[in-house]
């Protein structure tokens, strides 16, 4: 919009911030699947081209592969961090919390997108400390809540919740098709949660291997959000 001197006005119409807003998102959901196929290495060209923006468009909203990544892993665990705190607010049976986070932690993909950016990212980085510490507490609070309910094994772990995200959100070898292979991630998940629920713990031996806690998994440096990339988050 121009002023009467000619001059394009510093303030963009309504119509633009919603177009940048969108060209934005576009770019890092295709960011966030470029870099599960192909590592954070990806040409910005493939990442461009599945956003279907120009590689104009995308380098006036992020300057260098530095900035794409972190904004990646930034918008991952805040949606994870909405679904966590959702399913925590409207479940009134916290192992359906649970579940319904899981399931919503695969549609998003943060187990597989996270790993992808490794040593890519700082965890130094204040911002995104914050934003795991975000992601996990409702999550941490579910499991307490579905175990304290009876609904939920007592003997598992937040790793278990975590790595099991972390196994099921891998894109299958092969040829499956990427909707197949979500199709399957979900119904591995069901008989993953079947298995997870509190009477199946009387009529079952117990579980073998170490059950990992938040703070054993960072003291390994393999806490999800660090290393596995939040399974939970």
């Amino acid at each position: 919009m121009s002023n009467i001197n000619g001059r394009f006005s510093s303030k963009s119409s309504p119509a633009l911030r919603a177009d940048a807003r969108r060209n934005r998102r576009q770019v890092l959901a295709a960011a966030a699947q470029v870099f599960v196929e192909q590592g954070a290495d990806a040409p910005l060209d493939d990442i461009a081209r599945r956003a279907g923006v120009g590689i104009a468009t995308l380098y006036r909203r992020f300057p260098d592969r530095g900035a794409l990544v972190r904004a990646v892993a930034l918008d991952v665990l805040a949606r994870t961090a909405h679904e966590a705190r959702s399913a925590e607010a409207e479940e009134a049976d916290p192992f359906n919390g649970l579940a319904r986070y899981m399931h919503r932690a695969l549609d998003l993909r943060i187990s597989a997108v996270m790993p992808a950016l490794l040593g890519h990212i700082s965890f130094e980085d204040e911002e995104l400390t914050v934003a795991r510490q975000q992601a996990v507490e409702p999550v941490l609070r579910l499991i307490d809540a579905a175990q304290a309910a009876g609904r939920l094994r007592s003997d598992v772990a937040f790793g278990d919740i975590g790595v099991l995200l972390v196994r099921l959100s891998r894109p299958l070898p092969g040829a499956f098709p990427p909707e197949l292979d979500v199709r399957l991630a979900h119904r591995h998940l069901e008989l993953v949660l079947t298995a997870l629920e509190a009477h199946v713990q009387s009529t079952t031996a117990p579980l073998s291997g170490p059950a990992l806690t938040l703070a054993e998994l960072q003291s390994l440096g393999a806490d999800p959000p660090r290393a596995a990339g939040p399974g939970v988050p």
